[in-house]
C-alpha cells in the first residue's frame, strides 16, 4: 500500500450540515479535517456582521462550534485542523478557538493567516496601475461609482504548510482558494517543493473534488437516480498519495455515491478551461484520469501541472442597487393578455415605468393545457423593480398596485412575497491582481512569517500542452430513437460567484 494522507470535508458553505464535523471524526481513519465556509457571496454577510456586532466579529461563528465539539477527540488522534472559516477576521477566531481549547484543558497550537483584505489599498493600487477589469465584463472597476463592500485575494496553500512545518494543529485561514485547505496538508507531508507541479496539480485536483463536501458524493448529481439513498449523505475523503494521485472516498455506513460520474460532475464544476488556474499551480485537467476502484472508491491519477499564473484572483463585492420584486399569479385563459393589461395598470398607477433606474419582468408559463385544479392553471408575473432611490420602493409600491385588486384582470392573486426590508442588493466584480502585491503573513508562538508568493520567488517557468488528439468521424445514424436530453447528459447545479444554476 502506497503512503497517504487522509484529508476529510465537513463543509462546502457557510450552513454546512452542523454535525459533519463529528461525523468525519467518528467515522474513521484520518489526518485532516478541512472544510470551507466561503462562498462570495458569503465575504459581503461577514461584512454585515462586522457591522452589525463589532469589528472582532466576521468570521464564521458555527465553525467555532464545530472546533469545540470535535477538538479533544483531534488532540488525542493527532488530527491537524485546516479551515477558512477565519472570513475576514482570522485572528479573532484564532483567539476563540484558543479560550475554548484552554476551557477544555486541551494543548494544541493555533496558527492563523492574514494577507488577503486589499480593500484599503484598492484606490492606491488603482493609482499604480491596476485596473481591476471584471472577469466576465471586462469593465476596469473605474467604471463603477458604487461602494466596495469587500475586496479579498485568495491565497494559496504556503502559508498552510509553513503553519504546520512549524506544529500548528489548528490552522485558521481568510480568504484562501477553496483547494487549499487541502493542498497544504498534502506539501507539508510529503515537503512538495515549490515547483513540484505535477504532485501540486493532483493535490489542487483533490481539493477541487472534496471542497464542496457531499457534492461529490451524490449531492445535485443530476443522474440521482443512480444514488442508492439520500438519507445522511457521506461527506468526502481524499487519500492523496506522494505523487499527487489520490482516491475519492467517504466514510462507510453513509448515504450518497462516489462514483466516477459524481467525481467528474464536481470536477466539471465551477470550470471554464481544462488549464484550473491556482495561485500556487495550473492543474490541466484534461490529463486526469478517473478509475472505479471499488464500491465508493475513485481513483484519480495523471493530473499534469505548470506554473502558476502571474495574477492572483480577488474577490470583490459591490453595493448594487435597491430592489424590490412583485409576483402575481395568473389564472385561466389568455395569460399574455392579462400579463399586458395588468402591467399596463400597475405603471400607470405608479407614475410610469421611467420611475425607476430598470424593471425587470418575468412571465413564467408554468400552467397545464388542460388543468384539473386551479393550481394547475397557474402562471407567474414577477415584476422587478430597481432604484437608486429607496424611498421609491417599499410599502408605498406595494399600496399602489395593492389598489388594483378590484380593479383588474380576472383570476390573479399575489404570491404573497411582496414585503421589502430595505437594503440595496450586492454586486459581484471578480478580477485579478498582480501576485508581487501579494503581502501574506502567517501568525504563530507569537511569530510573524512573510510568505511569498510562487511567482514571486524566480523559479523557471514551466508548461504544458495536451496533444490535440482528433475524433473518429461520426458514423451514419442508425435506428434512432427519441429520448430525454437528460437521460444522457448531466449537469450541475450550484453556483460561482454571480452565477448561478
Amino acid at each position: 500500500m502506497p503512503e497517504i494522507i487522509r484529508i476529510a470535508n465537513c463543509s462546502g458553505f457557510y450552513g454546512d450540515r452542523l454535525s459533519a464535523a463529528r461525523e468525519m471524526i467518528e467515522g474513521g481513519d484520518i489526518d485532516v479535517l478541512t472544510g470551507d465556509y466561503l462562498a462570495e457571496l458569503t465575504m459581503a454577510i461577514l461584512v454585515d456582521q462586522k457591522r452589525l456586532r463589532g469589528e472582532e466579529y466576521g468570521y464564521v461563528g458555527t465553525f467555532l462550534k464545530q472546533v469545540k465539539d470535535v477538538a479533544k477527540e483531534c488532540n488525542e488522534r493527532g488530527i491537524k485542523i485546516v479551515s477558512n472559516a477565519g472570513g475576514l477576521n482570522p485572528k479573532s477566531m484564532a483567539e476563540e478557538i484558543k479560550k475554548i481549547l484552554l476551557s477544555q484543558k486541551l494543548d494544541m497550537k493555533v496558527a492563523y493567516i492574514e494577507g488577503d483584505d486589499i480593500s484599503k489599498d484598492l484606490t492606491r493600487f488603482q493609482q499604480e496601475g491596476e485596473k481591476f477589469f471584471n472577469i466576465d465584463s471586462g469593465q476596469p472597476l473605474s467604471d463603477n461609482n458604487r461602494n466596495v463592500v469587500n475586496a479579498n485575494a485568495y491565497l494559496g496553500s504556503w502559508g498552510i504548510k509553513a503553519a504546520l512545518d512549524r506544529g500548528a494543529d489548528i490552522v485558521i485561514c481568510p480568504r484562501v482558494t477553496d483547494a487549499a485547505v487541502v493542498i497544504g496538508p498534502a506539501a507539508w507531508k510529503y515537503q512538495w517543493k515549490r515547483d513540484d507541479y505535477d504532485f501540486l496539480a493532483g493535490a489542487l485536483t483533490a481539493g477541487h473534488i472534496i471542497e464542496c463536501g457531499a457534492q461529490c458524493c451524490g449531492g445535485n448529481y443530476s443522474f440521482f437516480e443512480e444514488v442508492p439513498s439520500f438519507i445522511n449523505v457521506g461527506y468526502p475523503i481524499a487519500e492523496i498519495e506522494k505523487d499527487g494521485a489520490f482516491t475519492v472516498t467517504k466514510h462507510e455506513n453513509t448515504g450518497g455515491l462516489v462514483s466516477v460520474g459524481t467525481v467528474t460532475a464536481q470536477l466539471l464544476y465551477e470550470i471554464k478551461s481544462p488549464a484550473y488556474l491556482n495561485p500556487d499551480v495550473i492543474a490541466h485537467f484534461d490529463t486526469i484520469n478517473l478509475e472505479q476502484q471499488a464500491q465508493d472508491r475513485v481513483r484519480v491519477s495523471g493530473v499534469r501541472g505548470s506554473s502558476p499564473p502571474t495574477n492572483h484572483k480577488v474577490c470583490i463585492n459591490i453595493e448594487g442597487t435597491n430592489k424590490q420584486t412583485i409576483e402575481i399569479l395568473l389564472t385561466g385563459r389568455d395569460i399574455e393578455k392579462k400579463a399586458d393589461l395588468f402591467l399596463e395598470q400597475v405603471f400607470y398607477n405608479l407614475g410610469g415605468r421611467d420611475q425607476f433606474d430598470s424593471v425587470d419582468v418575468q412571465l413564467i408559463r408554468s400552467e397545464k393545457e388542460n388543468p384539473r385544479t386551479n393550481e394547475e392553471s397557474h402562471a407567474s408575473l414577477r415584476i422587478t423593480f430597481s432604484n437608486d432611490e429607496e424611498a421609491k420602493l417599499g410599502r408605498l409600491l406595494q399600496a399602489k398596485i395593492t389598489e388594483l385588486a378590484l380593479a383588474t384582470i380576472p383570476g390573479n392573486t399575489s404570491r404573497g412575497n411582496t414585503g421589502y426590508n430595505g437594503g440595496s442588493v450586492i454586486s459581484h466584480w471578480p478580477t485579478l491582481i498582480s501576485s508581487d502585491r501579494i503581502e501574506e503573513k502567517l501568525y504563530i508562538d507569537d511569530e510573524e512569517i512573510v510568505i511569498k508568493p510562487t511567482q514571486a520567488m524566480s523559479l523557471p517557468e514551466t508548461y504544458y500542452q495536451n496533444p490535440i488528439t482528433s475524433l473518429e468521424p461520426a458514423t451514419k445514424p442508425k435506428n434512432l430513437v427519441s429520448i430525454e436530453f437528460g437521460k444522457v447528459f448531466g449537469t450541475r447545479s450550484g453556483d460561482k460567484g454571480g452565477s448561478a444554476n
